[in-house]
């Protein structure tokens, strides 16, 4: 090889090489947990966790090319919910997502430093998941499901539709923390419209059908579905039954108004599921969760499913169907309102 050529062969490869090395650096994959509040086979979860898969994609994080998510499916018992947390987080996940207060306490008493989203979650600064909404502190925020004077207006929301209503239950496990959450506003408007009010506690698919007719025995009776991972999974058959014994009901998911529910108010979950994914975006380019805000919701859903109603015998307010201007499929009205409740 001649001397010109042996140059031009060095300086060709000094160009080459670090080439090379860029191509070699392949971006990390990143690792998500996430536990899912309710069984795959709950009716409106997928569509829920396909939202926030969906947002994260458009977000530029697309699974099985920069992050892998590490899935467990319905944990609504606190044993399965301890099981789950644990190997979540002996994964070393880059971050967590999960929903409701008792999964998201089982996973902060795992880690400290994980960061942790969480979605659904009534009360976080009561149930110590976080110092103040502006600033956290911690690894934990995300978004909650409701403000508590939410609670009122599914009373008064339910004494509109229903006038007869003289008796509501507060269908709900007896240990759920939403109960002290919503109870003084869901008290205080009930004194107000002359409606008794008392807890109809299920822990069991089987109690449910019992607490139903309890309020169908007598004229006057209501229901209130509280906002919880176990009447959530169950909310067909809750829908079911309370077509069957014809009890008035009110959800906090709009959704469950438009799978034949009477009437909802409430955040729309899937929407928190993509606000969680882009909070899940901020901490895996670098932001800390402690100065993450916890938010609130600033927007509402009002749902009526005009088709249950006629099935009950119920003649919808002209002031209350007004303001559900938005149709949908032609059995339901809808209409969002920005509004603190």
């Amino acid at each position: 090889m001649r001397r010109r050529d042996f140059f031009k062969v060095i300086a060709g490869s000094a160009v080459v090489w670090p080439l090379a090395a860029r191509a070699q650096q392949v971006e990390r994959m990143r690792l998500i947990g996430v536990m899912m509040a309710w069984p795959e086979s709950f009716t409106l979860a997928p569509s829920w966790l396909a939202a926030f898969r969906d947002e994260l994609a458009k977000l530029g994080w697309r699974e099985g090319n920069n992050i892998r998510i590490e899935l467990r499916w319905g944990a609504p018992d606190p044993d399965r919910m301890k099981t789950f947390a644990k190997e979540l987080v002996d994964l070393r996940p880059d971050a967590i997502f999960s929903q409701t207060t008792p999964a998201i306490s089982a996973l902060a008493r795992e880690t400290r430093t994980i960061p942790i989203v969480f979605a659904l979650v009534s009360d976080p600064i009561g149930s110590g998941l976080g110092k103040s909404l502006a600033q956290p502190r911690g690894n934990v925020t995300g978004f909650t499901g409701n403000d508590p004077a939410i609670g009122g207006k599914w009373m008064e929301l339910l004494k509109e539709i229903a006038p007869q209503t003289a008796r509501v239950a507060l269908l709900s496990p007896a240990t759920a923390p939403q109960l002290q959450f919503y109870m003084p506003s869901i008290r205080a408007t009930a004194s107000s419209v002359a409606v008794e009010v008392r807890v109809a506690p299920v822990h069991a698919k089987e109690e449910i059908e019992g607490a139903i007719a309890a309020q169908a025995r007598t004229p006057g009776g209501g229901l209130i579905v509280m906002p919880d991972a176990f009447t959530s999974e169950n909310c067909d058959l809750i829908i079911a039954l309370a077509d069957r014994y014809r009890v008035p009901i009110i959800f906090n998911d709009p959704r469950h108004a438009e799978l034949g529910g009477l009437i909802a108010y409430g955040t729309d979950f899937a929407e928190l599921f993509r606000q969680a994914a882009e909070y899940v975006d901020r901490i895996l380019k670098g932001a800390k969760p402690g100065e993450l805000p916890i938010q609130q919701p600033t927007k509402y859903e009002l749902v009526i499913n005009l088709k249950t109603a006629k099935a009950l015998g119920l003649t919808i307010p002209p002031s209350l169907f007004a303001r559900a201007v938005r149709r949908r499929g032609g059995d339901v009205a809808a209409c969002s309102e920005r509004t603190a409740a």
